[in-house]
């Protein structure tokens, strides 16, 4: 079984065109093989930020989109906040599409190669994430805690989760760490702010 977080160079390219509308702007994504959701935007990630525009209040300077895909959540929020906005994924293929993306799209981010923060080198002021809850909760929680210290002073990590895949759990250990809210929910999924 091939995951979208592991790089299978043999894997076949199949491009295909995923098109949404958000904010009354039009965004047209190359998606393929081998990423997450490759044939249609994701209901969870596309919850976080319709959740995100919602909710948020503050204006955020610096943002990061971790694990990205083919970056459908940095690319809304780069053009939607007119923000440049970085976004990182293990998955080559997917910062390939990442690239692509931000050109056809015409905003202002940068997408690279990271096993979560390994080839990050600044704070942030806002983290965002619909985190691969199939690579484990280890995985999850490197993502989400990993977040809250690459957070500048009042900076904020925002992340989507299923309540079936172990929400109240990952819950119970940021809240060790840091102030967590639920925001939203929809369908089981649950957005989720976190702060120091």
């Amino acid at each position: 079984m091939e995951h979208y977080f592991t790089n299978n160079q043999n894997l076949k390219s199949e491009l295909r065109d995923i098109s949404c509308v958000f904010n009354e702007q039009e965004f047209l994504f190359k998606s393929d093989n081998g990423v997450f959701s490759k044939n249609r935007i994701d209901y969870a990630s596309l919850f976080l930020v319709k959740t995100f525009f919602a909710f948020n209040k503050k204006s955020f300077n610096s943002i990061l989109d971790v694990g990205c895909g083919y970056g459908f959540i940095g690319i809304v929020l780069s053009k939607t906040l007119n923000k440049h906005v970085d976004m990182i994924d293990i998955n080559k293929r997917a910062v390939h599409l990442a690239k692509m993306n931000i050109t056809n799209n015409q905003v202002d981010a940068n997408a690279w190669e990271s096993n979560v923060y390994e080839s990050v080198l600044k704070k942030y002021d806002l983290i965002i994430t619909n985190p691969p809850i199939r690579a484990g909760k280890k995985v999850v929680l490197e993502i989400l805690k990993g977040g809250l210290e690459r957070l500048n002073e009042s900076g904020e990590v925002w992340f989507v989760i299923s309540k079936d895949q172990g929400a109240k759990s990952i819950i119970k250990e940021l809240e060790k760490v840091s102030t967590v809210t639920i925001l939203d929910k929809s369908k089981g999924f649950w957005v989720i702010n976190a702060k120091n």
